[in-house]
């Protein structure tokens, strides 16, 4: 087997401009679902390269949906925006402001900003129109006030509305802190599972009473959903860190298969997630630790060939992050990769940007085990080497990676 480093050399790509983005396009095919990472959240190239795909994919190959790692609720701002409902607002930044939860800077940013403007332009110009959805599942509190706003205008007779209330009022001594819920739930025997699952019950069986034109059934149905699957992952938080995480990516499984199976089956999805959820979970060490993600689940739920993951990753530069949690954010200095890591083979390969294909004839020569950076919300680089880097097969853990070599941090909007 040829060295690490001359594989690359042997199959990489340069990658200057968005054309040089054509044999990825290519290598897609007429899959269904394509997963766009990124190493970081705080990265402005790994937005901008997205987004220049995205344009492609919905351009080229008739994608109309992008599901996305943020709230359901804030993202809704964005979705009523880029479609023109009648409770859109009228601007963009008005749309990014909705964005208050720690971390804001994922999307409340320039580079989407800039992005969501060409989705508004081009669903103007369209009869069908590309959708923008939030598939976490941390919006408790902010999904059940979307129920019960609703609700109340709606059906305030209703029994969905009772359990809504019902679901709120079980909630309401914690004041809306997850984490004195979480704790709470400790010594609680059912804590609110039943409340919440009441309501996501009742309302998928009078979904026919909230159809519209703007997609008013699919809104209540994901937020009473978010509802029932956050309180099972902060439920989860205080017992495993492995048990939430999976709670949390089979949410967001559950909400990417609600959004398409809405849209029928000719539907097509982006879907914009961390390396850590879009790559393959069962290629790296989480395997072991008992944990799945996005990219490991879709690929076993659907056929090889509908499902393509892309993996971004940089070997130096700045990104937007926060020392500790909840902590104002800053920019940040990347130092070089460590070495012997997927991005240090990278960059020795040739300091320019590339991207590799992953095939039949080529994964074997990337499926040793090596470091890859991952770098989250909360970043010290000091602790770096110790802590952001997951050991992994490259080429089972994706179909495509791009590689930028030196990058620098986004352009946050204060919300």
């Amino acid at each position: 087997m040829i060295p690490l480093e001359e594989a690359i050399k042997k199959y990489a790509l340069s990658y200057e401009t968005k054309e040089d983005l054509t044999p990825i396009l290519e290598a897609i095919g007429d899959a269904k679902i394509v997963l766009l990472g990124e190493a970081s959240h705080g990265t402005s190239e790994f937005y901008t390269v997205r987004a220049e795909l995205s344009k492609r994919l919905i351009e080229e190959k008739g994608f109309t949906l992008i599901a996305v790692e943020g709230d359901w609720p804030s993202t809704q701002h964005i979705n009523r925006f880029i479609k023109g409902y009648k409770e859109g607002t009228v601007n963009v930044q008005n749309a990014l402001k909705a964005f208050r939860r720690f971390p804001t800077w994922m999307w409340a940013n320039e580079e989407i900003a800039e992005f969501v403007t060409w989705l508004k332009k081009h669903n103007e110009q369209k009869e069908e129109k590309v959708g923008f959805y939030g598939i976490d599942v941390y919006s408790l509190w902010e999904s059940l006030d979307e129920v019960i706003t609703y609700l109340s205008k709606t059906n305030p007779q209703g029994t969905d509305l009772a359990f809504a209330k019902k679901a709120f009022s079980c909630f309401e001594p914690f004041n809306r802190h997850p984490e004195t819920y979480a704790i709470s739930s400790v010594n609680i025997s059912e804590a609110c599972v039943e409340e919440v699952s009441k309501l996501l019950t009742s309302i998928r069986a009078h979904e026919d009473k909230y159809k519209d034109t703007e997609e008013t059934d699919l809104n209540l149905k994901i937020n009473a959903m978010v509802a029932r699957n956050a309180e099972e992952y902060y439920r989860a938080m205080v017992r495993s860190d492995e048990l939430s995480w999976n709670v949390r990516d089979e949410h967001m499984v559950e909400a990417i298969n609600e959004i398409m199976d809405y849209h029928g089956k000719d539907a097509k999805i982006i879907i914009w997630e961390h390396n850590t959820h879009i790559g393959d979970a069962s290629a790296t060490d989480m395997e072991a630790a008992g944990m799945v993600n996005v990219g490991q689940i879709l690929r076993l739920q659907n056929k090889k060939e509908n499902v393509f993951a892309i993996g971004f990753g940089t070997h130096r530069g700045t990104v937007i992050a926060s020392n500790e949690w909840e902590l104002p954010y800053k920019e940040i200095d990347v130092p070089p990769a460590k070495e012997e890591s997927w991005e240090d083979a990278l960059h020795k390969a040739g300091a320019f940007n590339k991207l590799l294909i992953f095939n039949e004839e080529n994964r074997s020569l990337f499926n040793n085990w090596i470091g890859h950076r991952a770098i989250g919300v909360v970043y010290n680089p000091e602790f770096e080497a110790y802590s952001n880097y997951v050991p992994s097969k490259i080429g089972s853990r994706y179909d495509a990676f791009i590689y930028m070599d030196q990058t620098k941090a986004l352009s946050p909007i204060q919300t």
